[in-house]
């Protein structure tokens, strides 16, 4: 089965050597996401956490998929003191779709305000 890389210029073109999503049989894996470029970059890491699922969705949708369809995440995050909103915006983010995931703690992200960044894998 080919291989299919996409980026959406709705998303802000990648300024690196990445692709936005990548797609490969049934599977649907895309790079981390953060806030920047939202309205949320300087947000909390709630507000930055939806601003990611939204970015996530638009690319699920682009599939005929849904953030129902997430079956793993990693969410990369600056602060522990961020967990409890970070989960309260995953937990209204998923629904009952709850995907495996894992935690990871960083000591910072390529830009000094960014707290939150979540690469994902959907089934197709």
């Amino acid at each position: 089965m080919p291989i299919l890389r996409q980026n959406f210029e709705e998303l802000g073109l990648p300024v690196g050597p990445y692709t936005h999503a990548v797609s490969q049989g049934t599977m649907l894996f895309t790079s981390g996401f953060t806030a920047f470029g939202t309205d949320a970059q300087s947000g909390s890491a709630a507000e930055q956490t939806d601003a990611i699922l939204k970015q996530l969705d638009f690319i699920a949708r682009e599939h005929g998929k849904s953030l129902e369809d997430l079956v793993k995440v990693t969410v990369f995050f600056t602060d522990p003191d961020d967990i409890p909103g970070i989960r309260e915006a995953l937990t209204n983010g998923y629904g009952d779709a709850v995907p495996a995931s894992s935690l990871v703690l960083v000591a910072g992200l390529f830009s000094p305000e960014l707290r939150v960044e979540i690469e994902g894998v959907f089934a197709l």
